[in-house]
């Protein structure tokens, strides 16, 4: 899915400035707000409880002999409670699925996300140390991408773009996209390409010499 631009102030989709030269955009999608719901907002287990509530209320006002009346109207009051939140959690879940865009370069992986203030992550390949996969239901999954130590970035900047229960390190992820084994496919073969590239620079580059070492005042 290829997003369309959300903010006037943006270079590209997704993007707060044009991709440099030699940098080349692999693939661009959003979250699917229906699985964002479930997952990142946990509708399905709220309404779960919700009707678990329900019925032992309904319970109750049986064991107190209240009147039909009675328990019709706190029953119904009780019912649009828990639907209210129901919808107000899904609206969340989609106004956060519309505010959002992943892009995936050859060099880096970029997040725009944020509902209120829009913050934007520029993760290199060098700088992400793994990645995981979780798939749910159908196509769509979760890519976690674990930094390292020195790149912690603060759980509250990225709920709900985050892996669950990894509060002391946190680990930005992909949520909830379509397809996401072909999108992790991706992602290994970019970083797996950088970390090669990068390799290959590293060995490229000469050792000083005997010389220049004690100029520079480098043990021999």
């Amino acid at each position: 899915m290829i997003a369309t631009h959300e903010h006037e102030f943006e270079a590209a989709p997704g993007l707060p400035e044009p991709l440099p030269p030699g940098e080349k955009m692999l693939w661009q999608g959003v979250p699917q707000w229906r699985q964002l719901a479930l997952h990142a907002f946990h509708v399905r287990k709220i309404a779960i409880y919700f009707l678990i509530m329900w019925a032992i209320q309904l319970a109750y006002l049986l064991d107190s002999h209240a009147g039909n009346h009675e328990i019709a109207i706190s029953l119904i009051k009780s019912f649009l409670t828990g639907s209210v939140a129901l919808v107000l959690l899904s609206s969340v879940a989609w106004f956060s699925s519309k505010t959002t865009v992943y892009t995936i370069t050859d060099k880096r992986v970029v997040m725009r996300v944020g509902m209120v203030l829009t913050l934007t992550f520029n993760l290199p390949h060098k700088r992400i140390a793994s990645a995981s996969l979780k798939n749910f239901h159908g196509n769509s999954g979760d890519i976690a991408l674990s930094l390292y130590p020195s790149d912690r970035i603060a759980w509250m900047h990225l709920w709900p773009h985050a892996r669950a229960w990894r509060l002391t390190q946190p680990e930005p992820a992909l949520r909830c996209i379509p397809d996401a084994q072909a999108v992790g496919r991706i992602l290994l073969a970019a970083w797996s390409q950088e970390r090669t590239t990068e390799r290959i620079v590293a060995q490229s580059v000469p050792l000083p010499t005997q010389s220049e070492q004690q100029q520079e005042g480098l043990p021999a």
